[in-house]
């Protein structure tokens, strides 16, 4: 599936869940893209999974505002990156750097710049451990195994208005 169909799609996805969030955070490393980023060098090409910018056109296109939550060791290679995919305007903040605290204080510097609540938050990562630490914090968080694709999408949107509707 193209970009385009895959933003239509996601679109179409959006049109019919009841809550959306007010922010979609995004991990980097086997979540937007198939590798590590300390495995590789600032020359290379990157690819993103197929249906992650598409994904990402339809946000933007709904207003929703997106971030990068990244504990990579290695922030001049993923920013690189970030600008050879042409991804940094898709984004209102991007925290990439090495720390222990599985994410909370990525989240914690999110929220300072964006003033958005936890709880309408919603968060991609390929890590338990991040996602567990992050939940704790009131963001839903979807543990995605091959990467951002339209099903862990669907799922996301679906656990954010469930939990909306709780409320």
């Amino acid at each position: 599936m193209g970009e385009e169909r895959v933003k239509e799609e996601a679109l179409r996805i959006m049109s019919v869940v009841e809550v959306l969030p007010r922010l979609v955070v995004f991990d980097l490393d086997y979540t937007l893209w198939p590798f590590y980023c300390e495995c590789r060098s600032k020359r290379e090409t990157p690819s993103l999974y197929r249906d992650a910018k598409g994904i990402m056109y339809a946000l933007k296109d709904k207003g929703i505002d997106m971030a990068i939550a990244s504990r990579s060791p290695t922030a001049d290679i993923a920013n690189a990156f970030l600008d050879k995919l042409d991804l940094k305007p898709f984004f209102v903040a991007i925290e990439i750097f090495s720390s222990w605290t599985h994410k909370t204080e990525h989240f914690q510097k999110i929220q300072r710049r964006t003033n958005i609540p936890y709880k309408s938050m919603l968060f991609f990562d390929d890590e338990d451990r991040n996602i567990n630490s992050v939940s704790k914090m009131g963001v839903t968080s979807i543990l995605v195994e091959n990467g951002l694709n339209l099903d862990m999408f669907k799922l996301g949107l679906r656990n954010v208005a469930s939990s909306k509707t709780k409320e």
